[in-house]
């Protein structure tokens, strides 16, 4: 089935409303809009966070400390059970990059719980969480927990 020929269920669509073509319509003379005002003007309305020229509430709060992104650590994840995809019983960076299971950049490899295991493997990765470790150990296998990937280095 496309989206070309998945049938239309009636009542599910509605019409649109067509604005300013008279009273017999009911959106004629104001259009919905009320009389005057701001908001009943071309391009009216208030910017979001705009609290009537009393002093806002994201300029009341404090604003404390600094996160810099540049140096935050992401990792990409893979599930235990998609580990069936790697051949051999040595789960590390380089093989799970040989099975397409994750892409070869600066990231970190963390493997999640999610599924089942049925093969012993060898898991040397950045990070392994709880669920996904107690499940390899009890296929047999063990976890040994490597360090982080080293920054992309790039040739200036």
């Amino acid at each position: 089935m496309n989206l070309d020929n998945i049938p239309t269920i009636k009542g599910a669509t509605h019409p649109t409303k067509r604005l300013g073509r008279g009273e017999g319509s009911g959106h004629g003379k104001t259009s919905g809009k009320g009389h005057k005002g701001q908001k009943a003007r071309s391009g009216g309305g208030i910017r979001i966070g705009f609290e009537g020229g009393q002093m806002p509430l994201y300029r009341k709060l404090p604003r404390r400390g600094f996160n810099n992104k540049n140096f935050k650590t992401t990792y990409q994840l893979v599930n235990v059970d998609q580990l069936e995809r790697v051949e051999g019983d040595v789960v590390n960076r380089e093989s799970l990059v040989k099975a397409g299971l994750i892409r070869d950049n600066a990231q970190g490899v963390k493997v999640l719980g999610d599924g089942e295991v049925s093969k012993a493997f060898t898991v040397n990765v950045c990070k392994v969480s709880a669920s996904a470790k107690s499940k390899i150990e009890a296929a047999g296998g063990k976890v040994e927990e490597a360090a982080p990937a080293a920054e992309a280095k790039e040739d200036a």
